[in-house]
């Protein structure tokens, strides 16, 4: 069965009984977040948790959120019981934040049967559909093996070599006033501004109430950039959001996609010392 990249929660209600159904939870709290989420305790049911902020992230690089090893990422994933031919859906509590980006590290690492859950937790209760506040325990483990494919993701080098690359286009997913540095960074530290020829598409232009635009109107915010057809790469604060944009090109667009997974995170740190513009 052939995944797409988004599932409603129609189609999740449907199929909560197929049996290589896995139903990722993968909630983290949005940066400057103070106290639990209104919907900590509340899970699609049989809904295992995803933990971005450890196991999932590279515990050898102060970077957030980086890409564990594949050995690593095999490991947590057969924790949770995921097999090669496992249908993965993936949501969070937000609606859409942090889903895509788990959708992305799962096709990064092989495992191309992976859909994030359209308007996540909010929409699915909102359409009246059960929940649990029960974590399930993982009865077998699974037996996926993940295999880092390196065109879907590239690393200062790679951004610095394709800096007068006018095919390669850069995406960034941070809001207007962080891209062109008149706003802060919430990570301290890091210098304002953006990457050098980076275009601009703050994450929440393609949703809406917590769910992606109707493609149409997608196809419209998407277009407007004039991305072209060559090769295209993702950025934000930490590689979270720039899966966001990442998906919603993915849904229009054809071209190759990766994303810069240390993300301004990385570029922005004063020792560094990568171009800059304001």
């Amino acid at each position: 069965m052939t995944m797409t990249p988004l599932v409603s929660v129609d189609w999740l209600s449907e199929h909560l009984g197929d049996p290589d159904l896995v139903i990722l939870d993968a909630t983290i709290p949005k940066i400057g977040e103070v106290g639990p989420h209104p919907l900590a305790e509340q899970r699609v049911p049989g809904a295992r948790f995803f933990d971005l902020n450890g196991v999932f992230s590279d515990k050898n690089t102060d970077l957030p959120h980086n890409l564990p090893s594949p050995e690593v990422f095999t490991a947590a994933s057969r924790c949770l019981g995921i097999n090669s031919k496992s249908k993965i859906v993936v949501y969070d509590h937000h609606g859409i934040y942090v889903s895509p980006r788990v959708w992305w590290m799962f096709r990064a690492m092989g495992h191309g049967r992976v859909s994030v859950l359209d308007g996540g937790l909010p929409k699915w209760i909102s359409a009246g559909f059960d929940t649990d506040t029960k974590r399930p325990s993982v009865e077998q483990d699974g037996d996926f093996e993940a295999r880092l494919n390196s065109e879907l993701v590239c690393d200062a080098a790679w951004v610095l070599a394709n800096l007068a690359n006018p095919s390669a286009k850069l995406v960034d997913a941070r809001s207007r006033g962080r891209f062109c540095g008149v706003e802060p960074e919430p990570r301290q530290g890091l210098h304002g501004g953006h990457i050098p020829g980076s275009l601009n598409l703050p994450f929440d232009l393609v949703l809406r109430d917590g769910q992606f635009l109707p493609i149409d109107e997608l196809a419209k915010v998407i277009h407007e950039l004039d991305l072209g057809d060559g090769p295209l790469a993702f950025t934000c604060g930490s590689g979270v959001t720039a899966c966001i944009i990442l998906l919603a090109c993915e849904l229009i667009l054809p071209n190759p996609k990766r994303v810069f997974d240390g993300s301004w995170a990385e570029w922005g740190h004063p020792e560094k010392q990568f171009p800059i513009e304001t």
